[in-house]
């Protein structure tokens, strides 16, 4: 029997082929669990809900009624929700100065605002489960305890939403209802392709590594699957499946440069002994 048999999941932020919230939903299918993978694009979500015999819906998580639709359908679907993992984001990077308006509107709706929704619409749903219970996980980075250069609108969203997640833990763990966070760090996904394919980027971050390799997306999965089972006695907690970074710290933008700079440098170099 899996780890999830009987648990009824909800995973928003699952449109994009291959990144972490796919990786997640298919993770927590293996292990038994009915999920519902939710997103924007509609073909995406029916053909993962497809191969794991789940189900789909589209939710824009900025829209407080698209969201609070989605935890309907899922009960509705699925009869409750055991699980309700929120893996959206965007990873604006810019310096402070240069963020506009429009930028920040954006992302405070998307990282920030959004949470507020989809905790009010989740722990509402675990509420009315019979017992009621439920653990609800909200994918971080681990950028908001080790700051990167030119990322101050993401980081700063990031962290108010672990703020909310610590606020339901607090205020719902009498019901039953676990809240807690992970914060992956540098990793391969649909949203940083641009950046793994810079020469020398990833050589700047891997020093930073203790355990010696960036995580993957399945280390990130294996830590929600943890927190989403009844073997997590733990609340209002920020699980770091990054391999120590927090213990050396992301690289600056200087380090990055130098980095950069000597790959670039070095191509070069070869090139020109061919």
């Amino acid at each position: 029997m899996g780890r999830l048999a009987g648990k009824r999941a909800v995973i928003i932020g699952a449109a994009s082929m291959g990144n972490m919230a796919q990786v997640a939903a298919r993770r927590f299918a293996r292990e038994g669990a009915t999920v519902m993978v939710a997103g924007r694009k509609q073909a995406p979500l029916d053909a993962l809900a497809a191969e794991i015999g789940g189900h789909a819906a589209l939710c824009d998580i900025t829209d407080k009624a698209s969201v609070f639709a989605l935890a309907d359908a899922a009960k509705a679907k699925m009869g409750g929700v055991d699980i309700a993992m929120n893996a959206s984001g965007w990873g604006l990077l810019k310096p402070l100065l240069d963020v506009t308006g429009e930028e920040l509107d954006a992302i405070v709706a998307l990282q920030f605002t959004g949470v507020h929704h989809f905790l009010q619409a989740f722990v509402g749903a675990m509420l009315v489960n019979d017992p009621t219970g439920g653990s609800i996980i909200q994918v971080s980075s681990a950028t908001t305890r080790s700051p990167i250069s030119n990322h101050a609108a993401y980081i700063g969203t990031k962290t108010g939403s672990e703020a909310l997640i610590r606020c339901v833990a607090n205020d719902f763990g009498g019901a039953g209802i676990r809240a807690n966070i992970v914060s992956p760090a540098f990793t391969e996904s649909p949203m940083t392709q641009g950046a793994f394919a810079t020469p020398g980027l990833v050589d700047a971050f891997l020093p930073r590594y203790p355990l010696g390799r960036l995580n993957t997306s399945e280390d990130v999965a294996n830590a929600c699957l943890w927190l989403a089972s009844d073997e997590a006695f733990v609340t209002g907690e920020n699980l770091q499946p990054n391999g120590g970074l927090a213990l050396r710290g992301n690289p600056q933008e200087a380090d990055i440069a130098a980095a950069v700079g000597a790959a670039m440098a070095k191509r070069q170099a070869d090139a020109a002994g061919q």
